[in-house]
């Protein structure tokens, strides 16, 4: 029987953003073996203050190079892609994460946001650029990428799928896992391994807040390391 603190997602996402943070349940995953779940540290939040927590709805983009066109393949003539059935798709919580095509345009914007906020999205996390950044900034809307470049996907890029597994910088994503999201970094924690790391790292937490405690008491790094066994 789980002993786990969470009935459901809503629950655990609150748990999350009270407590914990990437780096905590980082060292918690490198202990389970789980040793390259972080994404490439060029994936930045728009703002420092802007965290994400959800479950992964990734989409896979790729390149075009010359728009709409008259090729074999059913995606040919159609703008964008599959990028607005993947918008209207998002759930609440999800988080839309996008990979696959290379950085010369931008695979986000204002009316994406506006869109995806309103079906309760989590936020977006893109291996790439957004752009429209002040009106993001004005959303308030969770959005990590590379940084902010204007030029349009449109005729440049295409989403090709959806609720796929994808990897970003060589680190798996499958749809429905974890993704958590701070400045320092975007991680993602496989499903299957959720409970167990979210559950060691409330602890590792808890004990790190009396070693801050212990040492603003004046204990030393040496010593509280000894005590408690964390640093």
């Amino acid at each position: 029987m789980s002993t786990r603190p969470w009935q459901n997602d809503d629950e655990l996402f609150v748990i999350i953003r009270a407590e914990l943070f990437t780096a905590v349940v980082g060292d918690i995953l490198d202990l389970m073996g789980f040793t390259h779940q972080f994404l490439p540290p060029a994936i930045r939040p728009l703002h420092p203050d802007m965290t994400v927590v959800g479950r992964a709805m990734p989409v896979l983009e790729a390149d075009v190079f010359a728009g709409e066109s008259e090729g074999a393949g059913p995606l040919s003539a159609k703008t964008f892609g599959l990028m607005l059935e993947a918008l209207d798709d998002l759930q609440p919580g999800e988080v839309y994460l996008a990979t696959g095509g290379s950085p010369r345009y931008a695979l986000w914007g204002e009316l994406m946001s506006t869109r995806a906020q309103r079906l309760g999205c989590a936020g977006a996390v893109l291996d790439g650029y957004t752009r429209d950044t002040r009106g993001i900034l004005r959303l308030g809307f969770p959005v990590f990428c590379y940084g902010s470049y204007a030029q349009d996907q449109r005729v440049r890029g295409k989403v090709i799928d959806f609720r796929v597994p994808v990897e970003v910088g060589g680190v798996r994503v499958e749809p429905g896992d974890l993704i958590l999201g701070d400045v320092d970094g975007v991680l993602v924690v496989p499903r299957a391994a959720e409970e167990e790391a979210i559950r060691r790292a409330l602890e590792k937490v808890r004990t790190e807040n009396l070693v801050r405690k212990a040492i603003e008491e004046g204990m030393s790094a040496s010593e509280a390391f000894r005590t408690f066994g964390v640093m």
